[in-house]
């Protein structure tokens, strides 16, 4: 079985050789980008399976770096962990309305760093009993190709919106709390703030448009597919 690739962008040498060290020992190939600009080009002809990306950057920053990747359809499905050393809370919404799929501050603990890694990497096991298209309510998720469309006209979705979107649309009119659906997304025992799942929620209804209305808002709980028109 090949080895994952992790791309990491970061211009901190010490916390590049610690990654680096760390995520070669776990099985990992790294490579590496000291700014905004070499990251993508890195991204472009390496096609990682994860970027760590550091917010802070000098040539291009870590949004800017971020939203080029979810722009460009060979990059669009990469997994982002963004890393920063902001912690207010509003840096964290902004990332995600940008496409990252998860969030870490500095300072950090190296090993749930790294269990966040491994459960963005997480895939569903062949052997999992469940179809891999979903038709319903004009809109399409087909598992297998990782594409997704409304009334035919595909969506450029980020890994996370894909995953919820194909989560909800699997068992319309079935609530799903919010933290079932970031461990869904992103790997159980996986720590996440709750409002996490609202701001990929409100990016998807935006891309889905005119049938936004079929993700509900259940008050109190969570988000469910609309079970019929």
């Amino acid at each position: 079985m090949a080895k994952q690739t992790i791309l990491i962008i970061e211009d901190e040498p010490s916390i590049v050789d610690v990654l680096t060290y760390n995520l070669t020992k776990e099985g990992f190939d790294v490579v590496v980008a000291a700014d905004g600009q070499e990251g993508l080009r890195r991204a472009q002809t390496a096609l990682p399976d994860l970027v760590i990306l550091d917010l802070m950057l000098p040539v291009i920053d870590g949004l800017d770096v971020c939203r080029q990747l979810r722009s460009d359809p060979k990059t669009q499905d990469i997994r982002i962990l963004m890393l920063t050393a902001r912690s207010e809370e509003v840096d964290e919404i902004v990332g995600f309305s940008m496409g990252a799929d998860d969030y870490v501050t500095k300072p950090f603990k190296l090993k749930p760093l790294i269990h966040r890694v491994k459960a963005l990497l997480r895939r569903a096991s062949v052997d999992e009993q469940s179809r891999d298209v979903v038709s319903v309510q004009g809109i399409e998720v087909d598992r297998l190709n990782h594409v997704a469309k409304v009334d035919g006209r595909e969506l450029q979705l980020t890994p996370t919106e894909f995953q919820l979107l194909w989560t909800l649309a699997q068992q319309p009119g079935r609530a799903f709390p919010r933290n079932e659906l970031l461990n869904r997304c992103r790997g159980e025992d996986t720590p996440s703030f709750e409002r996490t799942i609202d701001v990929h929620i409100r990016s998807l209804r935006q891309k889905l448009e005119h049938r936004s209305r079929v993700i509900e808002t259940v008050r109190g709980v969570g988000y469910r597919f609309q079970s019929k028109d």
